[in-house]
């Protein structure tokens, strides 16, 4: 497995990540028995990023991981959590929590629901509109200073927010959306990070499924997929985007791989400061994502790849309208 390290300060982790949401929240019934079993092939195979948070099914997420890892030695992986995202009973958010009483709070909730001394990694989901960065990135200084978590991470916002955490704290790594139809951290945010020294994890580089080459015009989704709430997947938006995979698909074929590990590799291709997380819930789709990191693209390759989808060429926002305002980049 090839390693990068997220920024000058952070860790050094494997070149791709797991990102664990969907096996538990936003996409429909997932099945317990082979999540596990995927994260157990995730760590066999030397992925040792694993990203989560706590409001991923209001905790299940992390009960899940917890006994996934049972038993692995904790050195052996590095456990990137988010918090403040508050929700109710059912599906609705609630807005953000940012307040420092609450970063404590949560730290220690999720400390006990996934087993551990520590978290590798700690950030808020969203940006507090009620509460300075400055106070919320305090208290987790200080829980770093007190040895619960070891590094300060960021999550969907803009270059100014992270200019001012970073003054607070050392900043690892920004979470962010990044994918070859989900673009627009290249105007400031990436080259903020890259002044700072700070990595980015990069989600969503299938579009959710979008770009994967898996998904079909008119597919169903079940009242607990998010993806029936999305833009980029309405039926007025859904075709002119599948157009753009198959578009891909041609440039893949020719790499000879699949759609998947193309669109992986690109966003692996654009630095080695960022490291793409996948969101694969099964062994299968985890044995399709892992052979990206041998994709080697040429600048030949990656002139197709921008001619066969050119930036700006998706249809729709990537979340729903009511979403977008918080967040640290359009689309």
């Amino acid at each position: 497995m090839q390693t990068r390290t997220l920024g000058h300060t952070g860790p050094t982790v494997s070149a791709l990540g797991l990102g664990a949401m969907g096996m538990s929240d936003a996409y429909g019934a997932a099945d317990r028995t082979e999540s596990i079993a995927t994260v157990h092939a995730a760590l066999d195979a030397g992925v040792t990023l694993i990203d989560t948070g706590d409001f991923y099914a209001m905790g299940h997420n992390e009960l899940l991981l917890a006994e996934a890892l049972r038993g692995r030695d904790r050195d052996s992986y590095r456990l990137s959590v988010k918090f403040g995202m508050l929700r109710g009973p059912g599906p609705a958010f609630g807005g953000t929590d940012g307040r420092p009483e609450a970063v404590k709070n949560f730290l220690a909730y999720s400390l006990t629901r996934l087993g551990v001394d520590h978290i590798d990694i700690y950030r808020p989901a969203r940006l507090d509109p009620d509460v300075p960065i400055e106070e919320t990135v305090g208290a987790i200084k200080e829980m770093i200073d007190a040895g619960y978590v070891r590094h300060l991470g960021l999550s969907e916002v803009d270059a100014a927010t992270i200019r001012r955490a970073h003054a607070v704290q050392p900043v690892a790594d920004l979470q962010i959306e990044y994918s070859l139809i989900s673009r627009a951290v290249e105007a400031e945010i990436l080259p903020t990070l890259r002044e700072l020294g700070i990595g980015m994890t990069a989600y969503g580089v299938l579009s959710r499924g979008l770009i994967s080459g898996h998904w079909s015009a008119g597919r169903a989704t079940d009242s607990g997929d998010a993806r029936g709430h999305s833009p980029r997947f309405s039926a007025d938006n859904v075709d002119h985007n599948l157009a753009l995979v198959e578009a891909l698909r041609r440039v893949a074929a020719a790499k000879g791989c699949t759609v998947a590990q193309l669109a992986i590799a690109w966003v692996a291709a654009q630095g080695e400061d960022i490291v793409p997380l996948v969101g694969a819930r099964t062994r299968e789709r985890l044995a399709e994502a892992l052979p990206a990191l041998e994709v080697r693209l040429t600048g030949d390759d990656l002139a197709e790849i921008e001619k066969a989808v050119p930036l700006g060429a998706a249809r729709g926002d990537r979340y729903p309208s009511a979403f977008m305002s918080g967040l640290g980049a359009g689309n």
